[in-house]
């Protein structure tokens, strides 16, 4: 109870901070924008606008999850404002617990908000590109096989952004805004290229350290690409619940429960006087 009301107070932070509004406004104005852009894909552009407007929810997602916790974190606890707070009957685990929960509610909001606009695009933009390439009329059917599409990307993109933003909670802990920007970005890029890495270190000429460092990202860091709807997207086929996304969901609970652990550890003798 007492972690849920931390969850409550940090995400209404979340939401009343420059960055949700500033971030909501641009991720929705690029979404709105791209549905009439032409990608020269020879009727594909639906494709595209699929796989771009989850790119861009995701990463919006990302930024607001590691403002929020440089924010209610690193510097609550530089400012020793957090010492007031664990002061009350409040002990650092529902400390730790509390921020998670409120940041993860401040990206659901995000993601509520620019998943609408986004399913409304891919709606109307099936449409739109019928009607300019062909002069047909879309089926309604058909327009809600390719939403329907989408709802899975929307739902790793959330997971994606939580495991990111549970490493970010930890590293807040001992490290300030900019490290943790720094470090978790860097770690959006690399997860997503442990599987290229992996694949290149197998061949017999490559250097010796760059197999080592392949497979300590393949370790170390999440893959990311677990999350990535691109392939799925790009051939037309549907995600499946049950045989896809719940899997990704339980890889998505282990490795931010480790993360969390981990916080717990650095932040349990963490100097806050």
């Amino acid at each position: 109870m007492k972690a849920f009301t931390i969850a409550i107070a940090t995400a209404k932070e979340s939401v009343r901070q420059p960055a949700f509004f500033v971030l909501a406004f641009i991720a929705g104005s690029s979404l709105i924008g791209s549905i009439f852009v032409s990608y020269f894909t020879f009727g594909e552009d639906i494709k595209m606008y699929k796989d771009t407007g989850l790119t861009t929810i995701s990463f919006a997602g990302l930024l607001l999850a590691l403002l929020t916790a440089s924010s209610t974190v690193a510097e609550e606890i530089e400012g020793k404002t957090a010492i007031t707070l664990l002061s009350k009957p409040i002990n650092r685990r529902q400390f730790i617990v509390g921020k998670f929960l409120g940041i993860e509610l401040g990206v659901l909001l995000l993601f509520l908000i620019l998943g609408t606009i986004f399913t409304a695009g891919v709606w109307y933009k099936y449409a739109y590109d019928l009607r300019e390439s062909a002069g047909g009329v879309a089926e309604t059917s058909k327009q809600i096989l390719q939403v329907k599409q989408v709802l899975p990307g929307l739902v790793l993109g959330f997971l994606e952004v939580t495991v990111l933003a549970s490493l970010s909670v930890a590293i807040s802990t001992r490290l300030p805004m900019l490290v943790n920007l720094v470090v978790c970005i860097a770690v959006f890029f690399l997860g997503h290229l442990s599987p290229v890495l992996v694949e290149v270190s197998g061949r017999n000429d490559v250097n010796e350290l760059i197999t080592f460092m392949a497979q300590l990202f393949e370790w170390v860091l999440p893959w990311l690409e677990f999350f990535n709807a691109g392939p799925s997207i790009s051939t037309g086929a549907m995600i499946p619940w049950i045989g896809y996304v719940l899997p990704v969901l339980g890889y998505c609970v282990l490795y931010s429960g480790v993360c969390l652990l981990f916080a717990f550890l650095l932040f349990e003798d963490r100097d806050l006087a």
